[in-house]
């Protein structure tokens, strides 16, 4: 190796002060390893945290009305009337509430109030076999029929399930929903048409259990009713992914353009 060889080997690419030998990785500053790790972990719970944000109106106007309903009726013994008349407090309240603060009803609150009502009303009546299993199809009808009226008044009901599901959350994710159900007619359409697909799939297990009711033996009915509801939320699954798919592909769309 040359003189000038060895001299050069000796600066720094720049041709600066001797290149030391090379540093071992210090401990993580601002943008090292650790740093990432805690942003990753920040991310992550920032994305729990949404998600949970999310679900909270369903928690509390679905969630609080049954889980009062079966800890009164079933842990404490409670008349199935008092049980359901004391679990509709929650949703009542709510309802009034969100009328006097926004001047709108809360549709999932009020749902929830619709069923404890139907839930007491036939818990007086009293008749054969055959009238015990059509009273459960009078009370889940209130659901079917809550879900097209919203969608009637546009305010699809649905959403209040969907909006969690496909925005996974990610505050992305949710103000572009926001944003499409705010501007985008096709994405509205999509909406309704996805609670319009759930209420009819209902109403119509709601139809098939009282004709079954009334037609087919006690004994058959007592296992098709269950048949008949899973199949009847299977169909809805199924058919609403028409609905659904397109509501991914544009939120998708709608968060990659922001």
């Amino acid at each position: 190796m040359t003189e000038t060889q060895i001299c050069d080997s000796t600066r720094s690419p720049a041709g600066g002060a001797p290149a030391g030998p090379a540093r071992p990785p210090g401990p993580a500053g601002p943008g090292g390893p650790a740093a990432s790790d805690t942003a990753a972990s920040g991310t992550a719970a920032g994305r729990h945290g949404d998600v949970l944000t999310s679900l909270r109106p369903l928690a509390i106007d679905v969630g609080v009305p049954l889980a009062t309903f079966y800890v009164l009726h079933d842990a404490f013994g409670v008349s199935l009337w008092l049980s359901l008349a004391l679990s509709s407090i929650p949703p009542a309240i709510r309802t009034v509430a969100g009328f006097a603060a926004e001047r709108r009803a809360n549709l999932l609150a009020l749902l929830m109030l619709a069923v404890n009502l139907a839930g007491i009303v036939v818990s007086f009546l009293t008749g054969d076999p055959r009238g015990m299993i059509a009273k459960e199809a009078l009370v889940s009808s209130v659901i079917a029929i809550a879900i097209l009226v919203s969608v009637a008044v546009r305010r699809p009901l649905m959403s209040a399930g969907l909006k969690p599901f496909m925005t996974k959350g990610k505050t992305g994710r949710t103000a572009a929903w926001d944003r499409l159900a705010a501007t985008s007619g096709r994405f509205r359409r999509l909406e309704l048409a996805f609670s319009t697909i759930w209420g009819l799939a209902l109403l119509a297990e709601c139809a098939a259990h009282l004709i079954g009711a009334y037609t087919l033996p006690v004994t058959t009915m007592v296992w098709l009713g269950n048949v008949f509801t899973l199949g009847a939320i299977g169909l809805a699954v199924v058919i609403g992914g028409a609905a659904a798919g397109p509501i991914q592909k544009m939120i998708d769309a709608e968060t990659q353009a922001s």
